[in-house]
Formats: structure tokens, sequence, C-alpha cells
């Protein structure tokens, strides 16, 4: 069976670029759930595209003409989120010079998106829930019902169905809110769409720029337990130290923790274990510091003290290919570092 073609749309600014099977049958599906007016909950780790997703269902739904909305619950504090939900009169509280439509009325017609839902707070989600059920309402202050039409996305990276169950968050808006649900899978379960996001984020920073055979093989192995987001920020910080040659696999300086186990038994060369590509991502970032232990520290998302337990580990005493460069034990390079 030959593999999907890799597919590139673009939902509301937001672009999707994907080859995996798992993600052409997800946005297929979220095309059919579009057309309908049920509300729906989208569930999946933080970072994995989420928001992508809702967007596509309001793309793809009766009522893309209309207006597109989103707030993350989690974000602001809770007089904050009933004002941002529902708006506000003049004077209904200090500070409030002038009358302020709420998300609900600027999406009146349209999509409104509730990002991390499961960060609500148990006040507003009794008050939410009488919106979903088609009740009026009151802006702060006001004396006039607000009354809206407003298809709710919402999404969550966390169990709501388990969070009801124990009472962390109401059960009965949390039926209204899933009258269908879609999960997105995370990064390391479609392989597939890790190359192709690579060289799609890759273009963005530098179009001339490559990836040597064995970055792709490496970023292919990562667990990402970021997601697409961290795919992006380990990309973006490989071009700019690549400095136009190709990306290789020691540019990339991913956690070790995200990396498979080395195998227990058997030959292995050095760059296929675990400490070996440890050891080849220090040596190059050394490299690209020129010998400098606090900003290679930096790069690698480390303290300068792990550094040099780690080079005493590996018994990196100088960067091969420092021509002229300080012994990294020296006092001239440690005033260096610290300058």
């Amino acid at each position: 069976m030959a593999p999907p073609a890799i597919q590139h749309r673009e939902f509301l600014g937001m672009p999707a670029v994907f080859a995996s099977r798992k993600m052409i049958d997800l946005l297929d599906l979220a095309g059919r759930v579009a057309r309908s007016g049920a509300s729906v909950l989208i569930q999946g780790e933080s970072g994995c595209g989420k928001e992508l997703v809702a967007r596509a269902i309001h793309q793809l739904s009766l009522r893309c003409h209309k207006p597109w909305v989103d707030i993350s619950c989690g974000a602001l504090p809770e007089h904050l989120m009933e004002s941002e939900l529902f708006g506000y009169e003049r004077g209904a509280f200090s500070g409030a010079d002038c009358a302020k439509p709420g998300l609900f009325e600027l999406a009146h017609g349209g999509t409104l998106f509730l990002d991390e839902i499961g960060e609500l707070d148990a006040r507003m989600q009794v008050k939410l829930l009488r919106v979903l059920d088609g009740a009026s309402y009151f802006r702060l202050g006001g004396t006039r019902k607000v009354q809206v039409d407003v298809r709710i996305v919402a999404a969550t990276n966390a169990e709501l169905e388990l969070a009801a169950a124990e009472g962390r968050f109401r059960r009965d808006l949390y039926h209204r809110l899933s009258q269908v649900t879609l999960r997105v899978p995370p990064l390391r379960e479609r392989i597939d769409d890790i190359s192709v996001l690579a060289e799609f984020f890759l273009a963005g920073q530098d179009p001339s720029a490559s990836f040597a055979a064995d970055a792709l093989a490496c970023l292919n192995r990562y667990h990402w337990p970021g997601n697409v987001r961290e795919l992006r920020n380990v990309i973006t910080r490989a071009a700019i130290f690549a400095g136009g040659d190709p990306i290789t696999a020691g540019c990339l300086a991913l956690p070790a923790s995200g990396l498979p186990a080395a195998p227990q038994s058997g030959p292995a060369s050095e760059p296929d274990r675990l400490d070996g590509i440890e050891r080849h991502t220090i040596l190059r970032v050394l490299e690209q510091s020129n010998g400098h232990r606090q900003r290679a520290a930096d790069t690698l998302g480390i303290s300068r003290r792990t550094l040099s337990r780690k080079l005493k580990l590996y018994r990196i005493d100088e960067p091969a290919g420092l021509s002229g460069a300080h012994s990294l034990e020296s006092p001239e390079h440690e005033r260096q570092a610290v300058g």
C-alpha cells in the first residue's frame, strides 16, 4: 500500500501539514462533524494540534463566513473570564469607562473556541451551561438580556470524563460539551508527520537549508513529549546553530529523556547508543559556542554544573576542531565564560 500523500491546508491562517493516515482520517471526520450543529470536545496532549482541528471544524462548517473567536479558559482569573465571555456595561466596575460586548456576542452566528476548558472554575461552569442550553444572559451591570447563536468547540489536555466522574468538573456540562468527541493523536503516534513538519518548519526559517540523514532518523526516534510545538522549537533552534550547513543530529540538541533507551544486548555503533548521541550533541554545541561553557549549557537547556559533570563523564577535555581555543579547564577560559 502506497504511503499517503503529503497534504497542506490552511484553516483561518493556521497551516496544516500532514502525511499520516491518522491525521487525514481525523480531518475528514472533522469535516463531517463540521456540517452538523453539534458541540465538539477535542482532546489531546498539549501542543498536538487541537486548535488546528477546531479551526478546521469552523472553516468546513456552514458558519465559515461568520466570526471565529477563541479564548484560553486558563489564561484569566474568574472575574476577568466572566467579563470577557459575557461583556459588561459602563460603570459595572471600577475602570469600566465604556460598555464592552463579550466574546459570546462577538461570535454570534459563528464559532466560539474554548481552549483548556478543564481550567474553567466551578461558578463559570454553571453560567456557561445555562448559555449553552439556550438561556439568555445579562452583561455585567446590564439590565437587558442578550441572546446569542454560537457553536461551541472546546479543547482540553485533561481527562475531562474522569474529572467529571470525580466531581472536579460538572458532569452535565461535560455531556453538553461532548456531543461529539475527537481525539488528536500525539506526534509520536503519527511518525509520518514528523519529517514533513520538520521540512515545513525548516523552510520557514531558511528555504535553502536541509537535513542530513542522521538528523531525520533522530527526529523520528525522539518521543516528542511537547508534540508539534516542541518540534517547531527544535527546528528553529537547529536552523540557527547550523549556520547554513546541513542540519545533523548534533544540531538538534534533543533532551536524552525523550530518546529511546539503548539496546541491552547486541552490537551497536556509538552514534546509535543513547550515550553516543548525547556525547556527539555536547561536542557539536561546544564547537558552535567556541568552547564557551555557559553558552553551550544555555543552548542544551541544562545548567553549567550539569554540563561540567557530563564533560567529565564522557572525558571531553577540549572539543576537536576548536583551533586556538583555550582548554575548558583553564582559568583564562573561565574568565571569558563569566564575561
